[in-house]
Formats: C-alpha cells, sequence, structure tokens
C-alpha cells in the first residue's frame, strides 16, 4: 500500500471507506436477508480487516503489533456474523462456535486497547477509578436488566444462557478501558472517533442481542447486524486516517481531577444504582442486595476518587511550586531560588564576627566546544554530572544552583581560609574527565569570589550585590586564563563598565563604518618583494582614536558579533583584492590572507559563501588563504573538519596562525588540511640571540618541510631576525620591517612598482617607543 498508491489518494482512503461503509449498510438494510446483503457485509468487513493491517502500517503507526490484534479481532467478529444463523439451529455445541469466535474477538479487542494505553503512558488513576465507577454502574444494570432474564429463560441450555448475558459485560469492560484512553487524551482525532464508534456499534449491537436473548432467541433478524456494519465502517476510517500515528503517541493532558465530560459520564453512572433500585430492586432480595452492594461500591470509589483528586492537586502543587524554584535539567535551586538563599545567609551573619558571607559563581570553560562537537544533548549531560560533583563536593549546609547554561553558583559562610579552601573543593571536581555518552570530556572551570559581612537591614540589596560581583570577578578570572579563580575588587565594575561602553561602542561603529581593513605585506625574506599581504580589521572610533584589535576583538567574540566583522572583512578583502588584480597593482600569484574564527569554521554554508564571494570579485581560489587558529584543530567538531576539507577542494590556502603558542601537534597538522603554518613572533624575536629560540624554529621549519607546508615568520623586526630565518630555511616573513597594515591606497602606492620593478632592500620602521614590534 505504501508504495503503489500516491500520497494524496491515501490521504482520501479514509473518506472511500466511510462512504463505502455507509452504502453497504444501506444496502444491507434495504436487502437484509438476501444474499447481496450478506455479500456486501462480508465485503465491507473484509475490507476493513485489510486496512487494519495495512493502513496503520502505511502511515507508520505504533506499535504496528496492536493493529494486527485489532485486524485479527475483526476478522472473528466477522467469522461470528457470519455463521451465526447457520449454527443457531443446530445442536449444542454447535451454537457455541459463534460465540467462541466472537469471545476470541472481544479477547483480542481489549489486549490491543490496553496495548495503546501503554504505549499512551494513558493509565491514569482518576481514569481508572472513573472506569470503575462506570463498570459497576453498567454492569449491575446489565445483570439485572439482561443476564439474569437470559439465565432464566425456560428450555434452554444453561450454558447458552449464560453465554448470552456476558455479551453486555464483555462491553462494560472494554468501556472500561476506553474511558482510560479518551479520558487521558488531550484532543480527539479522527482515528479515536473512529474507534469510540467502533465501540458504540459493538455496544448496541450486543445490546440488542442481549435484548432478544431475554425473549428466549438467539438470533432474531439480519437487521442486528448493522450497528456491526457500522462498527466496521469507523474502525476502517480510524485505521486508514493518517492520524492513526497518534494513537500510540504519548499525548497525557494537563491533569484535571474534575472536568464536564467526566462528570457528563459519572453522575448517570451514581445515579444508575438508585434508578435499577426503584424499576427492579423489589423482584427479589438478591437484587436488592446486588444493587446495595454495587452502590456501597461505587460511593467507595468515589470517595477514593475525591481523596485521590485533593492529593493529586497538593502533589501538583509542590511540583510547581519545585520547579518554579529549582533547575529542570540538574534538580538544583535556580537564580530565583539561590538569590533567596543568598538573603538568608547575610541575614544570619553576625557582623561582629569574623564570618562574612562568600558567593561563587563558576563558568565551564570550553562548554561551548562541547555543545558545537558533540551536540547540545551531551552538553546537557555534561552540566547534570558537574552538578552532580558539586553537589557531592560540599557540605549539604552550603547551597549549590545552576543560574545559567553552564553557570553555578555557591553560598558560604565563613573566615577568608576556608572560604579559599572551599575554592579547591570546588576545582577537585574536575581534576577527573567527566564519562558523558561515550566520550570522555576535560574541562574546568572560571570562579568568580566575592564576600560582604552579615547585614541584616539590607538583606535584598546585599545579596543582589554579591551575586552582581562575583559574576563581574568571574569574568575577570576567564580573562586570566582556564581555571583561574578571582576574588572581587571595586576596581572591576569600572573594567566591566568600559567593556559594555566599548561593546555599544563596536556595535555603533559596525552600523557606520568605523572599520577598514588595512594591509600589511607578506614578504619574500631573500627579496624584500610582497607576494601576499594579511588583510586586518582596524577600529577608528570618533572620540577615543584608534582601538586596538586586542582590545576589541575578544569584546566581539563575547557579543556574538565576531561573525559579522569577520564576513564584513572578508568580503572587503577579496573586493579590494578583485580592484588591485582589474588595476594591475598586484601580480597574479599575489594572495590575501584573512582571519577566520573557530565560530565562523562551524557555518557548514562558509565554503559556498566564499566561493560565491571569489565569483563575485573576479578572485581566483588560489589568490586567497584562511588564517585559524590551533584550537580549531584540537577543538575541531566534525562539522569545522568538513568545512576545512571543503575550503581546500576550492583551491583556498588554509594557514595555521601563531604556530607554537597552543599545542603544536604533528598529528593535528597531518589530520587537516592545512597547507602553511605561521610562526608565532614570540620565537622570532629571540633569533641570533636564544638558542632555544633558534632550534624550535629550525625545527618547525624542518617539520613544515617534511609535510610540505609554507612557512611564513611574524613579527620580523631587525635585519638579523630576517638574516636569521633565511639561514634556517624560512622563506616568507611579515613584521614592521617592511612595514605596518596600512590602507588599500597606501598599499598600493608603496608597493605597486616595487612588485614589477625588482628586489628592495628593507630598512625597519621604528615606533614611537624607539623599539621595533608589529602591532596586532
Amino acid at each position: 500500500m505504501r508504495s503503489l498508491l500516491p500520497p494524496g489518494v491515501a490521504r482520501r482512503l479514509w473518506q472511500v471507506m466511510a462512504v463505502g461503509g455507509v452504502l453497504a449498510t444501506t444496502i444491507f438494510v434495504a436487502f437484509p436477508s438476501s444474499p447481496l446483503a450478506t455479500t456486501v457485509f462480508a465485503l465491507l468487513a473484509v475490507a476493513v480487516v485489510v486496512s487494519c493491517f495495512a493502513g496503520p502500517r502505511r502511515w507508520g503507526a505504533e506499535p504496528p503489533g496492536a493493529w494486527l490484534l485489532m485486524g485479527l479481532a475483526a476478522l472473528l467478529f466477522l467469522v461470528g456474523v457470519v455463521i451465526r444463523p447457520v449454527v443457531t439451529e443446530q445442536e449444542m455445541p454447535w451454537p457455541i462456535i459463534a460465540d467462541v469466535a466472537a469471545w476470541t474477538g472481544y479477547l483480542l479487542l481489549g489486549v490491543f486497547v490496553l496495548i495503546l494505553l501503554r504505549r499512551r503512558e494513558s493509565l491514569d488513576r482518576h481514569a481508572v477509578l472513573d472506569g470503575l465507577i462506570v463498570c459497576l454502574s453498567a454492569g449491575v444494570a446489565s445483570v439485572l436488566l439482561l443476564a439474569l432474564p437470559a439465565a432464566a429463560v425456560p428450555g434452554r441450555s444453561a450454558v447458552l444462557s449464560i453465554i448470552q448475558g456476558m455479551y453486555p459485560l464483555f462491553d462494560v469492560a472494554l468501556v472500561l478501558l476506553l474511558v482510560n484512553l479518551t479520558f487521558t487524551a488531550k484532543f480527539w482525532p479522527v482515528s479515536l472517533i473512529g474507534l469510540i464508534g467502533m465501540m458504540a456499534g459493538i455496544t448496541i449491537g450486543d445490546l440488542a442481542y442481549a435484548i432478544v436473548g431475554v425473549s428466549g432467541k438467539i438470533y432474531a433478524s439480519p437487521l442486528l447486524n448493522v450497528p456491526f456494519m457500522l462498527a466496521y465502517t469507523s474502525l476502517g476510517v480510524a485505521a486508514l486516517h493518517p492520524s492513526v500515528v497518534e494513537m500510540g503517541r504519548a499525548e497525557k493532558p494537563p491533569a484535571q481531577a474534575w472536568s464536564w465530560p467526566r462528570l457528563a459520564l459519572l453522575l448517570p453512572a451514581l445515579a444508575a444504582p438508585f434508578a435499577l433500585l426503584l424499576t427492579t430492586g423489589s423482584r427479589s432480595a438478591s437484587s436488592r442486595l446486588l444493587i446495595a452492594v454495587t452502590g456501597a461500591l461505587i460511593m467507595g470509589l468515589l470517595l477514593v476518587r475525591a481523596i485521590s483528586a485533593v492529593r493529586a492537586q497538593v502533589t501538583l502543587q509542590l511540583r510547581s511550586e519545585h520547579q518554579a524554584t529549582h533547575d529542570p535539567l540538574t534538580g538544583l535551586p535556580n537564580r530565583q531560588s539561590m538569590s533567596a538563599e543568598i538573603e538568608r545567609l547575610v541575614a544570619i551573619v553576625e557582623p561582629e564576627t569574623h564570618d562574612r558571607v562568600w558567593v561563587y559563581m563558576l563558568d565551564l570553560d570550553g562548554f561551548k566546544w562541547v555543545n558545537d562537537s558533540w551536540g547540545h544533548d551531551t552538553g546537557d549531560q555534561l552540566v547534570i554530572e558537574v552538578g552532580r560533583r558539586l553537589r557531592a563536593a560540599v557540605p549539604h549546609t552550603i547551597p549549590v544552583a545552576r543560574v545559567g547554561g553552564d553557570e553555578f553558583l555557591l553560598g558560604f559562610i565563613g573566615e577568608k581560609g576556608s572560604a579559599l579552601r572551599l575554592v579547591d573543593d570546588i576545582r577537585g571536581c574536575f581534576a577527573r574527565p567527566f564519562p558523558v555518552r561515550d566520550h570522555q570530556v576535560v574541562i574546568s572551570a572560571s570562579i568568580g569570589i566575592a564576600h560582604a559581612e552579615g547585614d541584616p537591614t539590607n538583606t535584598a540589596v546585599t545579596a543582589e550585590a554579591l551575586m552582581r560581583d562575583a559574576d563581574t570577578a568571574m569574568y575577570r578570572a576567564k580573562g586570566e586564563g582556564p581555571g583561574r579563580s578571582t576574588i572581587f575588587d571595586t576596581s572591576m565594575h569600572t573594567q566591566v563598565r568600559e567593556r559594555i561602553e566599548l561593546e555599544v561602542a563596536l556595535r555603533q561603529a559596525l552600523a557606520s563604518d568605523q572599520l577598514h581593513v588595512a594591509y600589511q605585506p607578506l614578504v619574500r625574506l631573500e627579496t624584500g618583494i610582497p607576494v601576499g599581504a594579511e588583510a586586518l580589521v582596524r577600529w577608528l572610533h570618533p572620540e577615543r582614536g584608534p582601538i586596538p584589535p586586542m582590545t576589541f576583538i575578544p569584546i566581539a567574540e563575547d557579543a556574538g558579533l565576531i561573525n559579522e566583522i569577520g564576513t564584513w572583512v572578508r568580503k572587503e578583502a577579496l573586493r579590494q583584492l578583485g580592484v588591485w588584480r582589474s588595476q594591475g597593482v598586484v601580480r597574479d600569484d599575489f594572495y590575501l590572507s584573512i582571519n577566520v574564527s573557530p565560530r565562523q569554521l562551524t557555518d557548514p554554508e562558509l565554503p559556498l559563501i566564499v566561493s560565491g564571494e571569489m565569483l563575485r570579485y573576479g578572485v581566483p581560489a588560489h589568490c586567497v588563504a584562511l588564517e585559524m587558529t590551533e584550537s580549531v584543530m584540537v577543538d575541531g567538531s566534525s562539522v569545522t573538519s568538513r568545512v576545512l576539507f571543503e575550503l581546500r577542494e576550492l583551491g583556498v590556502k588554509l594557514l595555521v596562525d601563531d604556530f607554537g603558542t597552543g599545542f603544536s601537534a604533528l598529528g593535528y597538522l597531518r589530520k587537516f588540511p592545512v597547507t602553511g603554518v605561521k610562526i608565532d613572533r614570540s620565537f622570532v624575536i629571540g633569533l641570533g640571540v636564544n638558542h632555544e629560540d633558534d632550534e624550535i624554529v629550525r625545527a618547525v621549519v624542518a617539520m613544515s618541510q617534511a609535510l610540505g607546508l609554507s612557512v611564513i615568520a611574524e613579527g620580523v623586526e631587525t635585519p638579523l631576525q630576517r638574516e636569521a630565518l633565511w639561514a634556517v630555511g624560512v622563506v616568507n616573513g611579515q613584521g614592521w620591517l617592511w612595514g605596518a597594515a596600512v590602507s588599500a591606497a597606501e598599499f598600493a602606492e608603496r608597493w605597486r612598482d616595487v612588485m614589477f620593478r625588482g628586489p628592495v632592500v628593507a630598512e625597519p620602521v621604528p615606533n614611537p617607543s624607539g623599539r621595533h614590534r608589529r602591532p596586532d
């Protein structure tokens, strides 16, 4: 069915089933005793059985085995209906064969509903109690009005009488299950309505047969099967409708102990025993006893129901209060709860003692890389494990809270020595790797610490200040490197305010064209002729003047602006290179080196974007180099790795910036498609003076040559450094020896003729302090 029918046709089959079922029922009513009636009944039933097998499978309904049972039940009901007129007049035990088939169908139908209930997690206590109340009420009515009169029919087998009286009881049991199914559904999809219609048809049909059975007959007219035909039609609609997939999904509504649908079902059930007492209770003492016992059971269930509803409401209220004050992921208190706890600590500390209130703000170092590399599910598991370790590592009297994505807060009362020892306990939580799913994650935490004396009169203000100051100290600790801790001092407020002002100014700079790109030449050491240039972003503030990149780049990363800045720099640099190439300013093999942040390399669309930009500005791929830090390779996710390989496939050069200051592992250079490395300036400064720096540079050059990588030396400031680099095999360099980064116009004016004329001898360019250096 899945492969033969188009989706549009399959979605309309349930409508075909509904129309066909009504049409078949109409024909059956018009010609009840004819072979045509038997034929249309059989055809409808067979179509429904096929629908139960094929429809849920077509739409992927779960669990598939439940609908197979439903199909078998429908088939057994068909067998019972077809053979009943034939076996009715036969000697025992032939009349029972039809009942055996029907009883087995009821059993399979009950198992079907139970499987759905379990799949939907719908065995709700209130619904079970409601179902039992309805079941008892309907059961006593069925016994008194149908089962006992049927069993008292003279001249008929007692077994047959009992069987006839049992059908309404089967229906009552199925009603109990159906009540659970409907009362625990947020809404009624078409498939659920179809199942309800099926049960209604079966109940009405069984009730009709039971009423006939009271008169001593087993079978009276084919018209008694009309409700079963409608039941078949409803079942076929339920199996074929696309909403059949929702029948196996847990969609529990909010807990409602009492509602109008429940009361509409419960009130008649509660009134039924009293009505029966008035109509049938006078027949015998046993009838009155049965009604009394049933009424007592119903009242008992109603009492349990009321108590359960009250308890459920209390539980719901407590759960709601807990959720409002606790983190849903770790179960630890949240910021609101922790704020109240710190207020309590501030209130109970005696001002005249040496004890103070200490607040610790923790932020996980490298948590973003865990999320980017292994997904947010892994990040959540890591947060849960960190919360568990923190709670286990400190005494239960010390409150621990999760107050952000990867931020935790602790409160402590004591003197300074104890407060610092607590820092060691906190760090101990990160001494061992965290087993998260199939990974061993090693992280640390930056800790900001704030403290204050007790102040019973201003608890709220003091608590808020403590949390704010601990947060400020945490950012200072994070800036000093991973795993550091810092105690707050008042000077940090000025720095935080300065940082906030710079972030606001940086956002304005992006919008008002205060940023520009400067170009510093990448020079061949032997000739002094530029082979390329590095594109560097510069910020000229209208009031503060030049803002160093080392100041605003970290702010851009924390504020989420680095992608926007990086994209703007890349576009502007490629546009400028396209202009230079068209104007003959640079040679055909001249390339631009552009920095990309780790965050940019996590964008799977980056290769496609860069390819489009190169095409737009007429820049060939071999004239573009992208610089990245070593951390990209160490922390690189599968997405980053794929992005790097796709960039390399475009023909773009990939350079590792500041090589030697990070991990510098040979395995990373072999694993990723890098084409060159840039030796960090810290090693270049000591060339010709420090023997260790000479050996490091020589080792980097040898390793790069073995891997076929190009080498560029950064921070070349003196002729001595240039000669030393050339002696160890470095071909290209960059630094103040050939000038600082300048505007595009100044770069073209200075280097245009040099590129095509011949070698030059560069002299160092002094800075105002008299030393030689290259700005960031």
